[in-house]
């Protein structure tokens, strides 16, 4: 074995983003003095969380972290995927942390394997199994935090970025996000289970810069371990303000009591607008109590929450604003709107969005590093928007395998034969024979056949 090259980084900026190029581009990266001079030093518990992920969707990666956690080695591996994975993912971060990665990972999985893993802090081990079944396709379930102000939530991912990714080919058969309770914090207690399909070779390039106009809004209101009144009251709010606008206005509700309503009381809204081009643009948030923050204090669990009533009228103000800003995504989904164009074939990617998010800046330098795509930025004065074009690094899913059982195939047949992906495809001949002229076939394309046995009972 050679010695392994590692890529140098330092410093905690970006690490999500690092370990997800890292395995996307098969680049083993060391990270440096990560939070060196913090209060708390080292990796945070989403981090580690983050990691551990990645342990269990992919075989053979290697993570080394120093006594300190302020130094971290990381070798990716190759991405398996799987069914009826469980992960806990704590209560410092979101969902929304954990989504967006896994989503990305899942597209370049191998084909599904009946695996089951479960979590180790679990408590909902045997609820899950039970439904997880019902599931052809790879799922993760995740207990967790499903709302609150920092992240994306559930609905959002469900409403606007699931919806995103069939612009880029993605069939919608088996892409899904199921909430089956909610969490907010401190406590959490929120569990979702989420299906992602592979990628049969690569994505497809985009041409996307039409927004269209607004001709829906739809949203959806939550709230655990309170009163269902508060999700009436956010509604009313914010529809007084949608109702000027357009007509096709529909909030609904989600109230959850019992075991679905997590841990923690808490409440909160999530909009998006659809328009005629079908771009979704969203805006959601959530209120609940404080919890461990990044230097190990507990924010004060007796401040007083935000009324429900001004909290529908700021998300609606939050969603109007990002509307007029322009673009077929808004801001939070920059960053995985410009990997998706880099991770596209070796074809021209053309895109429009609104002003530039410092989110969006960092993932375009790291991809510039990783992948080694760069993007034409071009502003667009008329409408205030910015145009990026990119030739995608042509990223396929070679992890994939293929295995073909064929019984009774004529030899004739054989000649007709033409391979439909690049991955490895192991196919048993039974009844050939001719088989000593098996390395005499011709094949359409750069596909060879590599006989590895001939069973010489066959006759």
């Amino acid at each position: 074995m050679g010695k392994v090259s590692y890529m140098r980084l330092k410093g905690s900026q970006n690490l999500r983003l690092r370990l997800l190029l890292s395995t996307l581009s098969t680049t083993p990266i060391l990270i440096e003095d990560i939070r060196a001079d913090a209060t708390w030093p080292g990796l945070r518990p989403h981090e580690v969380s983050f990691l551990r992920v990645l342990e269990k969707v992919s075989d053979d990666c290697v993570v080394e972290i120093n006594e300190t956690g302020t130094k971290l080695k990381y070798k990716p591996g190759i991405v398996i995927g799987g069914r009826h994975l469980i992960h806990d993912c704590g209560t410092s971060r979101a969902i929304g942390y954990f989504l967006e990665p896994l989503i990305v990972l899942g597209l370049f999985g191998k084909k599904a394997l009946s695996i089951r893993l479960k979590g180790a802090t679990s408590s909902m081990t045997r609820l899950l199994g039970k439904s997880l079944e019902l599931y052809n396709y790879d799922t993760v379930a995740l207990i967790c935090i499903t709302n609150d102000s920092k992240d994306p939530s559930v609905d959002t991912f469900r409403s606007t970025t699931l919806p995103m990714l069939k612009q880029f080919g993605i069939p919608s058969e088996g892409l899904d996000l199921k909430i089956q309770c909610r969490g907010v914090p401190p406590h959490g207690g929120g569990e979702v289970i989420l299906s992602i399909p592979i990628v049969q070779d690569s994505l497809k390039a985009i041409t996307w810069i039409d927004e269209g106009m607004v001709k829906r809004i739809r949203g959806v209101t939550f709230s655990t371990k309170v009163s269902v009144q508060f999700e009436n009251t956010m509604i009313h709010a914010a529809r007084g303000i949608f109702n000027h606008l357009l007509p096709d206005v529909h909030i609904f509700t989600d109230h959850k009591a019992g075991d679905q309503a997590g841990k923690s009381p808490g409440y909160g809204i999530s909009l998006f607008a659809e328009t005629t081009s079908g771009c979704f643009i969203s805006a959601d948030t959530a209120v609940s109590y404080g919890r461990v923050d990044d230097e190990g204090e507990l924010d004060d669990k007796k401040k007083e929450l935000s009324p429900p009533g001004d909290i529908g009228e700021k998300i609606a103000s939050v969603l109007l604003t990002k509307i007029e800003q322009g673009g077929v995504v808004d801001s939070t989904h920059q960053g995985l709107l410009f990997l998706l164009c880099a991770l596209c074939p070796q074809d021209v990617s053309k895109v429009r969005v609104g002003k530039l998010s410092p989110y969006g800046i960092e993932v375009l330098r790291h991809i510039r590093d990783f992948l080694g795509v760069k993007f034409v930025i071009k502003p667009d004065p008329s409408t205030e928007t910015v145009i990026l074009k990119c030739v995608g690094c042509g990223l396929k899913n070679l992890s994939r395998k293929e295995m073909l059982t064929w019984d009774d195939i004529p030899f004739k047949d054989l000649l007709c034969f033409r391979m439909a992906s690049q991955s490895t495809s192991l196919i048993r001949m039974g009844n050939l024979y001719e088989h000593n002229k098996v390395h005499n076939i011709a094949v359409n394309g750069p596909q060879k056949f590599h006989v590895l046995a001939v069973d010489q009972s066959i006759r």
